[in-house]
């Protein structure tokens, strides 16, 4: 019998899970999230100044 390939679905799912478990990991997306919207808010503060 063939081995079936995992579909996206479950290979999203598994990435999620190992992203998860790794710390080092979400800290880095939590970071990088962080400074993304951080300098987002701060454009939008600075358009409503002016």
């Amino acid at each position: 019998m063939r081995n079936r390939k995992p579909t996206f679905e479950q290979l999203v799912n598994q990435n999620k899970q190992e992203l998860l478990n790794d710390k080092n990991a979400m800290k880095r997306l939590e970071e990088t999230l962080d400074q993304k919207y951080s300098t987002r808010k701060e454009r939008m503060k600075t358009k409503h100044i002016n």
